[in-house]
């Protein structure tokens, strides 16, 4: 994995670079592998994910064929993360 540092600004490239091992898994991996996970285990973790990963596949091919509803999703600029641009910053005495 690379990540290329522009104008030094070594900040931004550990936030990129923090993201791309977010979207690879690798913190996952490593909280999982702190501790020996005993084989039957790991067996049924792995097929339990299986089972998570097929009805997520089912569920979105469910929604593209239309026969269920897809979950409604919350318009942007709405709660604390939206646009603060009504938000008075202080109040004027």
């Amino acid at each position: 994995m690379q990540i290329f540092v522009r104008d030094n600004d070594v900040e931004q490239a550990l936030r990129i670079l923090k993201r791309k091992m977010q979207r690879e898994g690798v913190f996952r991996e490593m909280r999982r592998r702190r501790f020996y996970e005993k084989p039957s285990d790991k067996a049924a973790r792995e097929k339990s994910q299986a089972i998570r990963r097929r009805h997520k596949l089912a569920r979105k091919q469910a929604i593209r064929d239309g026969l269920i509803a897809a979950p409604v999703r919350k318009a942007a600029g709405n709660g604390p993360t939206g646009s603060r641009a009504n938000v008075p910053r202080r109040h004027q005495g």
